[in-house]
């Protein structure tokens, strides 16, 4: 899946996607297993899909995919595991460039929707279902990349997530994957506005607060009806170590690092980025390679 969050209420949300509601743990602990992500994706998926191949998700339309895909670079030729693929919409982008992809995803929906398109284009794409975390149905050292678009940060294992991806790298292969930056899409940011409703300031809290929590909210882009049933996204923040230690311990070697800016020339076609230009980045991009094994 491919997704961002929105602002919090009293404050500027991102303009392309509507905050409805945050689901807050009131103090308590709250978990959202595996299966419980997967019911929410399956209960996301049909909308979803439908939007997303409309073009309506705007951030990922003109800002994050174009970025990201210069990030990844050139994969034609080379086997590719896509991890957290959801409907199969960037899966099926890195196929027609000539890469030999697999995308796994914990939703059936999602991997029903991805072959139903497959089935109408072939691509060679193998989907299977199953959660990233658990990649069993494939044999150590079974592919030269693993990318992931905006879903890493959307599962309750990454530990157990980046070992396994070590697991089926062959020596040499590399692991790129973008997610929602931990520094500034906390539990708790927002925008502030000055007196004409321009975001001009960001306000961050609970870096440190890795309750999982349930995001509702919808994209804003396109002609979608005021009454459309929001999605539903569980949430489980981790602060930037956590991901950059994880990684490390795993096995892997850091080659690179970046937090995507827009270029004044993609503000100027689309204002809403603005704001992702001049006050914090948005999304963290990480490319790492397998070193020895351990």
């Amino acid at each position: 899946m491919d997704r961002c969050t929105a602002g919090e209420s009293g404050g500027l949300g991102i303009e392309g996607y509507i905050l409805k509601s945050r689901i807050r743990n009131g103090g308590t602990s709250l978990e959202i297993p595996e299966q419980e992500v997967a019911r929410y994706w399956n209960d996301n998926a049909k909308l979803w899909a439908d939007h997303v191949r409309k073009g309506w998700d705007a951030y990922r339309e003109h800002f994050n995919n174009p970025a990201f895909f210069e990030f990844i670079g050139n994969l034609g030729g080379k086997t590719v595991l896509d991890a957290g693929c959801g409907e199969g919409y960037n899966t099926r982008m890195l196929a027609r460039s000539g890469a030999q992809m697999t995308g796994v995803d914990i939703s059936e929906r999602m991997i029903e929707l991805a072959r139903q398109e497959e089935q109408r284009e072939p691509l060679g794409i193998r989907y299977e279902v199953t959660s990233f975390s658990d990649l069993s149905l494939f044999d150590d050292a079974s592919f030269d990349a693993v990318v992931s678009f905006m879903a890493l940060m959307d599962g309750p294992d990454f530990e157990g997530v980046v070992k396994e991806i070590f697991r089926v790298l062959r020596p040499g292969g590399e692991l790129m994957f973008s997610i929602t930056h931990p520094c500034f899409m906390t539990k708790g940011y927002g925008w502030i506005p000055d007196e004409d409703e321009n975001a001009v300031r960001i306000t961050v809290s609970d870096y440190f607060d890795r309750q999982p929590w349930v995001e509702h909210w919808r994209f804003s882009k396109g002609p979608i009806p005021e009454d459309t049933e929001p999605f539903a996204v569980p949430n489980f923040p981790r602060t930037l170590s956590d991901y950059l230690n994880a990684l490390i311990q795993a096995g892997f070697v850091l080659k690179r690092i970046e937090e995507p800016r827009p270029s004044q020339e993609m503000c100027e076609k689309h204002l809403w980025l603005q704001r992702w230009r001049d006050h914090a980045a948005m999304f963290l991009y990480v490319r790492a390679v397998k070193g020895d094994e351990r």
